[in-house]
């Protein structure tokens, strides 16, 4: 990587951002500035055709003061957006009922960060707020904003979101992978059993977990010989590309008008890599789906032959019904890099998140191994899928998890497709919405018991969110989003994390290298198309029973 491509990738703070931008583009800011005023004064002659309200008033949500030339608000944007921006709305929203409107350089964007106004967004509006913004990035990496995540509405994206939620996330196709997770947590167990029997051996759970999650989906998407030539391993690399490329710096998120003009210079930083990682998923990909249909044309010839290896792998069902819903290879291939990128960071920040906050709550952790332990027959090696019924505090944990840390807390931005009047004001068409997932975890009238604090025990029968759930159906608690743009594999991820902390609670005791013990659990966090912990997350397993090993 050249130097200018480290710097590129480095200019993921938003004030660094804004220095740069100063230093290098005034003279272009301060005619696009000019332009996006007159844009501005137009767009508020225009009238609603989306009211909630009998008589609309064509007042824009507050926005808080301190309007800059050229950059708008971007100088209030600190180096973690979803804590400054839910701290602005704190300040700025309340007279708007949880809408707030900012100008990130000059782009207008609607914050929502009070569950109601989620619900008038995501539920209420669904219909006018379903589309994504434009984006080179995806346009260059999912082919053409051909996936499902990043894709813009319309009839594509409803037939590629019918096509994965009717044959790859049912309930029935979640279930037929259980042998595969079952065989994938062996082998992360064997490697902690190692680690334990090298008493006092730290593990770095973050890369364990994150490799779990990873050979998860690539053994659902490609079968149960993923590791065949390093695939896996390539397919880690692709992804923390991807999150690299979609979380670093990006002119277009905040002068549209203005990286299209200086399109050297996108490509320079942002294009080039794009498009040579698009090109390393693209031969990857083809590889995999050329291996499928041959494999199928042979199968298909010997038809006597018993090849069912029982998982039904997503190429192979991807393969039999794409041209039914009018898919093309490569829009194939674009719904298989959303199963990698989302897939393996969600699962993988929620299993060490989960890990991190039990050893910061040891009481927490005690509850729940001792669920775990009771409701798990004896003499079983493993906890079985089966046994996860009887474990309703484990459930709790991981939802505890999800409020206090939803892996993607300003969710994927949103981008209004016509005029609307949301809770009385005036949303222009063309407005890019940001729902703050983190702020609606932390309402203070939603989780009024504690709201800053890990409290599993919130989500159990009595507690105060008991009945309270992540499908969307709960605007205070929304880590896979709401409405058409849920996030479609939700029960795939959480089948995956919730088998993955049952064993590790049920197989080991946990504790930290002694060089941590004094200052705890690092919960420092870096902003990016996910938030992950700044530091690995370091634990020493021990077998249930054993001394306490000195560890280092």
């Amino acid at each position: 990587m050249s130097r200018l491509e480290e710097v590129a990738y480095q200019l993921s703070s938003p004030l660094v951002q804004v220095q740069w931008l100063l230093l290098l583009l005034v003279p272009l800011l301060l005619r696009l500035h000019y332009y996006y005023a007159s844009r501005r004064r137009s767009s508020r002659r225009h009238g609603s055709n989306c009211s909630d309200d009998k008589q609309p008033q064509l007042q824009l949500p507050p926005s808080p003061p301190g309007l800059l030339p050229i950059i708008g608000h971007l100088h209030l944007i600190g180096d973690l957006p979803h804590v400054s921006l839910c701290d602005l709305a704190a300040k700025h929203a309340a007279g708007g009922d949880g809408l707030m409107l900012l100008h990130l350089g000059a782009v207008p964007t609607l914050i929502v960060s009070t569950p109601q106004a989620a619900n008038a967004i995501m539920r209420t509006h669904d219909h006018v707020f379903a589309s994504r913004p434009a984006s080179t990035a995806t346009d260059d990496l999912m082919y053409g904003s051909t996936d499902i995540a990043f894709s813009p509405y319309g009839e594509h994206w409803r037939q590629a979101r019918k096509l994965v939620t009717s044959h790859l996330f049912t309930v029935k196709k979640v279930q037929s992978y259980r042998s595969a997770r079952k065989e994938e947590v062996r082998l992360v167990l064997a490697k902690l059993h190692e680690a334990a029997a090298a008493a006092g051996t730290a593990v770095d759970m973050s890369t364990m977990m994150n490799t779990f999650a990873n050979d998860i989906v690539s053994r659902a998407v490609s079968g149960k010989f993923f590791r065949a030539e390093g695939r896996n391993k390539l397919f880690r690399e692709l992804v923390e590309a991807n999150s690299a490329l979609f979380g670093g710096f990006n002119l277009e998120d905040y002068f549209p008008g203005l990286a299209r003009s200086l399109g050297f210079l996108s490509r320079r930083f942002l294009h080039n890599r794009a498009q040579e990682t698009h090109k390393r998923w693209d031969e990857l990909l083809e590889t995999i789906l050329s291996d499928h249909e041959r494999r199928n044309s042979s199968l298909h010839r010997h038809r006597h032959d018993d090849h069912d290896d029982g998982e039904g792998d997503f190429t192979d069902v991807l393969l039999s019904v794409q041209k039914g819903y009018g898919m093309t290879r490569d829009h194939v291939k674009a719904i298989l890099v959303d199963m990698f990128s989302a897939g393996t960071d969600t699962s993988s920040l929620v299993l060490e998140l989960a890990m991190a906050e039990l050893m910061r709550n040891p009481q927490q952790k005690a509850k729940l191994q001792g669920e775990v332990r009771k409701h798990t027959p004896e003499g079983q090696e493993t906890v079985e899928e089966e046994d996860i019924a009887n474990m309703p505090y484990l459930r709790a944990v991981v939802k505890e998890t999800l409020r206090l840390h939803p892996p993607v807390p300003l969710l994927l931005p949103r981008l209004s497709m016509a005029d609307c009047i949301v809770q009385g004001y005036y949303v222009p068409s063309g407005t890019r919405v940001i729902v703050n997932a983190w702020a609606l975890g932390r309402d203070p009238e939603s989780w009024q018991e504690k709201p800053e604090e890990f409290m599993p025990e919130r989500f159990m029968d009595g507690g105060s969110a008991a009945g309270v759930d992540f499908k969307g159906n709960h605007f205070q608690f929304l880590p896979f989003g709401a409405g058409r743009r849920i996030c479609p594999g939700l029960n795939f991820g959480m089948a995956t994390v919730e088998i993955m902390l049952a064993n590790l609670m049920y197989c080991f005791d946990w504790q930290l290298p002694s060089a941590m013990e004094e200052k705890g659990v690092d919960m420092t966090e870096v902003f990016g198309l996910t938030v992950h912990p700044k530091e690995k997350l370091m634990l020493v397993p021990k077998l249930p029973g054993a001394a306490a090993p000195a560890t280092s």
